[in-house]
């Protein structure tokens, strides 16, 4: 599910109230006008602008948030035609540009929203400056870490989390507990949790060491729905207590040696490649190369076993939880450092020749020169 916050929706049907006859009615003969009338529907274009996914654009419909050449839209059943001014809270929404997608690797600690209600930092707060709108594809809960993929096409976000699409989700899963492969494998035939149903998932037990307080496990989950918390608790009814999620991959795209905090941009023949079926032709990305360029140096989040670079900000952390001590970053005109991109090898450095002192030859006696003598007589 996209995420937006919407603290002010208003102008929904209260819960319980059926639909009238006549009310049904008008919302289908507002469809079909829309059908017969030119241009696209609101909703898609503002997906498509990077707004909001279709489903949370007809929220922000409801809420009364959206406007059309500065009337109030009441429904989506609106077709935006050329000339026209669609407005989100005011503000002008723009013509789409091409489809983008990036690689973030998320850190622990960071709500994956663009507000919190509680006050707690965002995955788009933590974001590096210069990137364009962006909405994610599905989500991440709090204490789960990996690979969460943002886009700024709304209707690309939505093609890419809905389950019909049958995109593989790889995770890797910490737990405490005891269980057997032969467990595990029940889960091919999917599983129901306290009246939720979950589809077929793939898990493998990668390691299991034993402790003083239980077995730790290392589990690889495969799954095609990402269902809220889905691994979290399909783990938890066979009673295993998952205390570190990792996302390794989303459909084609891998957390690779993304490290936490860090971003980057999907090139443009790579999307082509791999979700032209997920994008409008006319908002097909052109070119071969990323459009951003990450800076040198990206703030990254609390990450486990590593160490972080600080900037002068605060990394975020859990209240009361104690703040792992940061390495001051070089200050002074010093020249950068040579960066070595993987799998090249650093030059060997070259060796010092010496030269050696003559050696003497053995049983050789030194001599003093003789005294020149009397010339001879002729």
């Amino acid at each position: 599910m996209v995420m937006i916050h919407d603290p002010h929706r208003t102008g929904a049907r209260p819960s319980g109230q059926a639909r009238t006859p006549q009310t049904e009615g008008a919302s289908n003969g507002a469809k079909d006008a829309a059908k017969d009338a030119g241009g696209d529907r609101v909703a898609k274009m503002l997906a498509r602008a990077g707004v909001a996914s279709r489903r949370e654009v007809e929220r922000l419909i409801e809420a009364g948030r959206v406007a059309l050449n500065g009337q109030v839209l009441t429904t989506p059943a609106v077709k935006v035609e050329a000339g026209d001014i669609l407005t989100v809270d005011g503000a002008v929404v723009t013509e789409a540009e091409p489809a983008r997608l990036f690689r973030y690797h998320k850190p622990i600690d960071l709500v994956t929203s663009h507000a919190d209600p509680k006050g707690r930092p965002t995955v788009f707060e933590a974001l590096p400056e210069g990137l364009p709108r962006l909405i994610s594809v599905g989500r991440l809960d709090i204490n789960s870490e990996g690979l969460l993929l943002l886009t700024n096409d709304g209707g690309l976000a939505r093609a890419l989390e809905m389950p019909s699409t049958g995109i593989v989700r790889r995770y890797r899963a910490r737990a405490r507990g005891r269980v057997t492969q032969e467990r595990l494998d029940t889960l091919k035939k999917g599983i129901t949790v306290e009246g939720v149903h979950y589809g077929a998932i793939e898990a493998h037990l990668d390691k299991a060491k034993e402790g003083p307080q239980g077995a730790n496990l290392w589990i690889t989950v495969v799954l095609a729905e990402g269902k809220n918390r889905e691994v979290r608790r399909v783990l938890e009814a066979l009673g295993l207590k998952v205390n570190r999620l990792i996302r390794l991959a989303y459909g084609p795209f891998a957390l690779g040696t993304l490290m936490p905090g860090e971003v980057e941009e999907v090139g443009p023949r790579v999307i082509r490649e791999q979700l032209a079926q997920h994008i409008a032709p006319q908002n097909l990305p052109k070119g071969d190369r990323p459009l951003w360029k990450k800076p040198a140096v990206v703030a990254a989040g609390p990450r486990r076993g590593a160490v972080e670079i600080d900037r002068g900000g605060k990394s975020p952390g859990r209240a009361g939880k104690p703040q792992r001590r940061l390495r001051k970053a070089p200050t002074g005109d010093a020249p950068p450092k040579m960066e070595y991109k993987a799998g090249w090898a650093k030059p060997k450095p070259k060796p010092k020749i010496v030269k050696a002192a003559p050696k003497r030859r053995s049983g050789a006696v030194n001599k003093a020169p003789r005294p020149a003598g009397p010339p001879k007589r002729p």
